[in-house]
């Protein structure tokens, strides 16, 4: 790429980050007005779209899992018993307790991607609803990949779900359990499923709850690996990896990350994500390991 271009194709992702801020700021604003005071009725309406679509998050299609009762069997333990092939049950629901293959550490929590003897580790911590991760990954999304291939250094990947909470609805939670199904089949489906999901194709608007359970099978069709793969559609739709998602979203709140998205270097969190190749560069120049 030629030096002119890289430095359009800063200032485009500059400029993007920018919009979406802006974007942000008026939902923020949008979402105070609402706390504190007036009609929540009127303030939608003066909100427009924007407004419209928070009071109707559905995305449409069905969501199979039963959200509350897999974090009944993650707490508590299988509230029905256990069933004949010594799977978690809740309310007669099965939810298998196993990690995806292809998963590290004693939780199974790790997700790491790239050559385990590679000198640097990058962390990134993102929430399948966010916009401004789908803008980074848009972005840096082919550079972070050319990193792990070159041997640069490894991935681990740390996913919330606090969107759920912010626009009401499952969306990162069904995304994260569908990402357990990608990675269950192998890392390369899981990264190719990933940039997917964040792309400008396949990304819903964070105020629709659009990570369905008929459109992440879809966006799972557009992977070659997964395109009509029985055990990942599978996996999906009967929430084989729910509670799994579950305890990723409690190791996301329990890291201290106020926000989405989020990249450590060597274990050294930065202040801001690099949105050029220079910048993430220089940040592995600055936190090198140990």
């Amino acid at each position: 790429m030629s030096k002119r271009n890289s430095q359009e194709a800063k200032r485009e992702a500059r400029e993007r980050l920018k919009a979406e801020r802006e974007r942000q700021a008026k939902r923020d604003k949008i979402r105070r007005q609402l706390t504190v005071g007036g009609s929540a009725l009127a303030i939608l309406a003066i909100a427009g779209g924007i407004g419209f679509a928070i009071a109707n998050n559905s995305g449409g299609g069905s969501d199979s899992t039963d959200w509350s009762a897999a974090r009944d069997v993650l707490d508590n333990g299988a509230p029905s018993g256990d069933d004949a092939d010594g799977e978690d049950t809740a309310d007669g629901v099965n939810y298998p307790t196993d990690a995806p293959a292809n998963t590290g550490g004693d939780d199974g929590l790790t997700v790491q991607v790239g050559d385990p003897d590679a000198a640097n580790t990058v962390t990134l911590y993102e929430d399948p609803r966010c916009p401004i991760c789908a803008t980074f990954e848009q972005a840096m999304g082919e550079t972070i990949k050319q990193g792990i291939e070159d041997g640069s250094y490894k991935v681990d990947f740390v996913f919330g779900t606090f969107l759920d909470n912010n626009f009401p609805g499952n969306g990162s939670k069904n995304a994260v359990a569908a990402l357990g199904a990608a990675l269950n089949v192998s890392p390369e489906a899981f990264l190719d499923y990933h940039e997917a999901m964040f792309s400008e194709e396949w990304h819903p608007a964070e105020n629709k709850d659009g990570f369905t359970d008929e459109y992440l099978i879809e966006i799972g069709d557009s992977i070659p690996e997964l395109k009509d793969n029985q055990e990942f559609q599978d996996a999906i739709t009967n929430s084989t990896y729910a509670t799994w998602a579950l305890q990723m979203s409690d190791k996301f709140d329990a890291s201290g990350v106020g926000g989405t998205p989020s990249m450590a270097i060597n274990g050294q969190k930065l202040e801001q994500v690099p949105y050029s190749p220079t910048d993430l560069d220089a940040a592995l120049a600055a936190y090198p390991a140990e």
